[in-house]
C-alpha cells in the first residue's frame, strides 16, 4: 500500500535564540544603567580638592545633596529649599536610621551654605553623612 506523501511546503521557522540574546543583553544594559544613574553627580559642580581623597564604594540609593555656587541645593536633578530637604530627610532617616547622605558642594560656594546643608541633616536626624572631594 502507498501511502500518500505531504507535498505542502512547510511555514519557515523563527530563529528565537538570537532574539533571546539580544533581550538578555538589553536587560544587562539597562540593569547596570539603572544602577550608575542612582549615583548622581552634577557636572558643573567643582570640588574641592584634597591630597588624602579616594573614590569611596557608592551604594544604590544614597542620597546625594548638590551645593552650587550660588547656594542653591539639588537633590535628584530638582533644586529644593532647605526646609524641603529637611523634610524629606527626615521621612527617610526614619525608615532607614543608617541612610547615607553625600554632601558635594561646589568649591567656590560659601561655607555658610555648606554649613546649613550639614545642619539640616543633623536636624533631620542623619549622622551619617560624607563631603565629596576630589583627587588633586
Amino acid at each position: 500500500m502507498k501511502f500518500p506523501l505531504d507535498r505542502r511546503p512547510k511555514a519557515p521557522v523563527f530563529a528565537l535564540t538570537s532574539m533571546l540574546d539580544v533581550i538578555f543583553l538589553l536587560l544587562c544594559f539597562f540593569v547596570t544603567a539603572s544602577v550608575f544613574s542612582q549615583w548622581e553627580s552634577e557636572i558643573s559642580i567643582q570640588l574641592p580638592s584634597a591630597s588624602s581623597a579616594d573614590e569611596p564604594d557608592r551604594l544604590p540609593g544614597e542620597i546625594i545633596a548638590n551645593i552650587a555656587k550660588d547656594g542653591s541645593v539639588r537633590v535628584n536633578g530638582a533644586d529644593i529649599t532647605l526646609s524641603q530637604l529637611g523634610d524629606k530627610l527626615s521621612k527617610i532617616a526614619k525608615f532607614y536610621p543608617g541612610q547615607a547622605v553625600i554632601i558635594r558642594a561646589d568649591k567656590e560656594t560659601s561655607y555658610e551654605n555648606l554649613v546649613a546643608v550639614i545642619d539640616t541633616c543633623r536636624g533631620a536626624g542623619v549622622w551619617n553623612f560624607s563631603l565629596a572631594t576630589a583627587n588633586e
